[in-house]
């Protein structure tokens, strides 16, 4: 029977990083490795969190436990719920059989590969309008910027972004932090401002409010958005759908949740935590066929795994088969 290891890493970011619920200064991660009956391993990494009521031990413990007889993606699935246990387990998966057939991944969806040079946003955290400028002039030269907004004065700090980065298309993403008459009120201004995609500008709990909502920016879900079967409801709200794998479960039901929003005429965002370019890999063969990428995460660290994904001033290559899949 294949044998499986947890471990917990910590990654320090690179000067903090700072949404509206608040601030972190290290990626924690839990990486799993499975090892077969012949000694081929597999391997994934995913980063668990609280906003989804997850803790690192919890998550851990849950992988410990999990009943690893006739195990596969498919089983996984009904073994464990969507999430950051089930992703780092079925990213290992996956990993264990490319080594084993000695084909990638996308081989193995049947998807396209990711291309050698594929743009992705590149994110700035909430700091003083001011500081936010100059963090936009440094990185002028990136297509595509993400900023991080809270309730407090968010057009002042999407404005300074805009003059430091003029040619840069913006995503705005606000991490519920707004109500659906504060969204009403900014919209306008978020025009003005040439924003490309406005993500979870409401809770999640509350973004019934958004029906029937003339917006002049596409709005994306993401805490709204964790599973295929979430698409219906979401496809009446919103214009696209950020999937991200530690809300999924990984990749297997990723690839679902993309062939749902496309069905439904939803735009598709690749999305990520803050993890290393382990925890990235899987999430580029969704990427292949985004709208907008977001996989960053290593960008924002100290220090990223070795080998890990190349990442070149708003461009990433795709993961190279000594890392995963």
């Amino acid at each position: 029977m294949p044998e499986i290891r947890v471990a917990v890493e910590r990654w320090p970011i690179a000067g903090g990083f700072t949404i509206s619920r608040g601030t972190r200064t290290e990626a924690v991660v839990v990486v799993v490795t499975i090892t077969d009956d012949d000694g081929t391993r597999g391997w994934g990494e995913s980063v668990p969190y609280a906003r989804y009521g997850e803790t690192v031990e919890g998550v851990a413990d849950t992988i410990r436990a999990l009943d690893l007889r006739d195990l596969d993606r498919t089983g996984l699935r009904a073994r464990l719920p969507a999430g950051a246990a089930r992703n780092a387990v079925d990213a290992a998966l996956w990993d264990l059989e490319a080594k084993r057939t000695r084909r990638r991944v996308w081989d193995l969806a049947g998807a396209s590969p990711p291309p050698e040079h594929m743009v992705t946003a590149e994110t700035l955290s909430i700091a003083a309008p001011e500081a936010m400028a100059e963090k936009a002039r440094a990185l002028a030269d990136r297509p595509l910027l993400k900023v991080k907004v809270g309730a407090d004065d968010p057009i002042r700090r999407i404005a300074a972004v805009r003059a430091g980065a003029p040619e840069a298309d913006l995503i705005v993403d606000a991490n519920e932090a707004w109500s659906v008459d504060q969204l009403r009120a900014l919209l306008p201004d978020l025009a003005a401002l040439r924003v490309r995609l406005l993500e979870q500008p409401v809770p999640a709990d509350q973004d019934a409010g958004l029906a029937g909502l003339d917006s002049p920016v596409p709005l994306c879900a993401d805490e709204s958005a964790h599973v295929a079967a979430d698409v219906a409801r979401l496809a009446a709200l919103y214009d696209a759908v950020n999937i991200k794998l530690d809300k999924t479960g990984g990749l297997t039901e990723a690839l679902e949740m993309a062939d749902a929003a496309r069905a439904r005429g939803l735009g598709i965002m690749v999305g990520c935590m803050v993890g290393t370019s382990l925890a990235m890999a899987p999430a580029t063969v969704v990427a292949a066929g985004a709208d907008v990428v977001d996989l960053d995460g290593p960008v924002l660290l100290a220090r990223d795994r070795d080998p890990g994904i190349a990442y070149d001033r708003g461009m990433m290559g795709s993961p190279p088969v000594a890392l995963w899949g």
